[in-house]
């Protein structure tokens, strides 16, 4: 269905070895308290971003109740508005159409404005199978792809790398994609930008094919919406002969005033900001497009689906797709700001990628088996998403669904999965809750026994308990239950 890196272990060992690298955690502590201090400080601005915050969530709902309707709705106006649009049901079709249309302009080039659907189904790659050069024009996404490495952040690709590295990559690199860095090329951050500009405005002037995601579609006039922070998408969007937008169905929303909820908020959750610096929207061709005016003379639309439908099918789970890809759930999860975005083996990493991963993907695999465990269930995630996923609650959902197995909807047919393998000991010690909690008089039995042993408790945990006793301290078992407690407070219940 999606992507999975080759060799990509489960989480656990994966962030194993990320915590052990000292530059990496040191890049990852700079980068995330900084945006998460000021994303902090631009929130506060707004008092009304808990309605906001709720107006968000609520379009998200309602338009995934309806999502034929709108989809529908947004194909008639994307086609009336001069556009051609695709409907592909996994990454291999995605890839198959994309492919096929770039062939039919008869180029082997194509310019990129950052989309997380075409890392998602892998689409350079594919490209690159059929003869196809992707250029990614995004400064972090350049970066990534010059220094053949993988985006570890939504928001910010290239979180893992300091302005070092990333003068050795373009150094290194930027010469065998194009206009080499310029001599003597420093770590200075306008220096930095300034060898991307140069190199990527050669790329810009000679593609003919732009390849594109989208932040919304409109569904009742057709409009695509990229926000972007740099201008690049503004040149990919309006240069080339072509332009291909592959964005996936949940990316849609009802009508123009809908958008304008998510433009305060989106902006303001991501990097912080007011008001996004380049908003760049087109309705199929739109009246100055074409052959007598400026941008594409041909724009196709690819609605891709790639497990969406299945995900919508999970009445837990599909809040997950209400998601506006701001990042703000990576820059405050403790366990993200440790491990990095890598150890989560896919293009959506931290407590987002947890929930979303495993559902567009399946469990199937090692990795996504591990995924929902990646987080201590803090809170932080729900506390600061602008769309109030309650990314909790999903995480907990799906240890349940691989650690007892049961009916799950995968390429539209209901399933029953089988409980993953190494969670006999959960299974049984949740069996053995259930048995006790069930039985009033033998859990308040055991309250009481517990209190009155509580001098021999130990301090550290045998056998796996172990590792989570090395780094911290049982806690004291309390004198008495709290049972106990409200009996002797309140009196005995009636």
């Amino acid at each position: 269905m999606t992507t999975v890196h080759l060799g990509m272990p489960a989480f656990p060992a994966a962030a194993r070895e990320a915590v052990r690298d000292g530059v990496l955690r040191a890049n990852l502590r700079h980068a995330t308290h900084t945006i998460r201090d000021k994303r902090a400080r631009a929130v506060a601005e707004l008092a009304d971003w808990d309605r906001l915050r709720a107006a968000g969530a609520a379009v998200k709902d309602h338009t995934l109740r309806h999502l034929d309707r709108y989809l529908l709705q947004l194909e008639a106006a994307v086609t009336a508005a001069g556009g051609t649009v695709h409907w592909a049901v996994d990454a291999d079709e995605a890839n198959r159409i994309v492919t096929d249309l770039v062939r039919a302009t008869g180029e082997r080039e194509v310019v990129k404005v950052k989309s997380m659907a075409t890392q998602e189904i892998g689409l350079n790659e594919a490209l690159e199978a059929a003869g196809i050069t992707a250029y990614e024009t995004d400064l972090a996404e350049l970066i990534v792809q010059l220094g053949h490495d993988r985006p570890s952040h939504i928001l910010v690709p290239a979180i893992h790398r300091n302005r070092a590295e990333i003068r050795d990559v373009f150094r290194a690199e930027m010469g065998r994609w194009g206009r080499p860095a310029p001599a003597g090329l420093g770590d200075d951050p306008r220096e930095l930008a300034e060898a991307a500009r140069l190199h990527l405005r050669e790329k810009f002037l000679r593609a003919k094919v732009a390849v594109s995601g989208a932040n919304f579609m409109v569904a009742e006039t057709g409009t695509m919406v990229v926000l972007e922070s740099e201008g690049n998408g503004r040149m990919c969007l309006t240069l080339p002969e072509t332009l291909i937008s592959v964005v996936g169905i949940e990316k849609v929303v009802p009508t123009f005033r809908d958008l304008e909820i998510f433009l305060q908020t989106l902006p303001r959750s991501s990097t912080a900001e007011r008001m996004n610096p380049y908003t760049t929207m087109w309705t199929g061709l739109g009246p100055s497009r074409g052959a007598d005016g400026d941008g594409p003379s041909a724009f196709h639309l690819v609605l891709l689906d790639n497990g969406r439908t299945d995900t919508l099918a999970d009445e837990t789970g599909r809040q997950a797709l209400r998601c506006i890809r701001c990042s703000a759930c990576l820059n405050v999860c403790p366990v993200y700001e440790r491990a990095g975005g890598h150890a989560y083996g896919s293009v959506y990493p931290g407590p987002i990628g947890a929930v979303l991963s495993p559902q567009l993907r399946g469990t199937g695999s090692e990795i996504d088996a591990s995924l929902p465990y990646a987080s201590t269930l803090c809170g932080a995630c729900y506390e600061v998403c602008p769309v109030a996923i309650d990314i909790p609650e999903i995480l907990v959902h799906l240890r349940e669904r691989i650690a007892q197995g049961g009916p799950v909807t995968r390429d539209g047919i209901r399933v029953r999965i089988r409980p993953a393998h190494g969670h006999t000991a959960e299974r049984a010690a949740m069996r053995a809750a259930r048995l006790l909690l069930d039985r009033p008089a033998a859990l308040r039995a055991g309250e009481r026994l517990l209190a009155r042993a509580r001098r021999l408790a130990p301090r550290r945990l045998p056998g796996p308990g172990r590792a989570w006793t090395d780094t911290r301290d049982l806690p004291d078992v309390p004198a008495e239950s709290f049972r106990d407690w409200w009996t002797r407070e309140r009196g005995p219940r009636k």
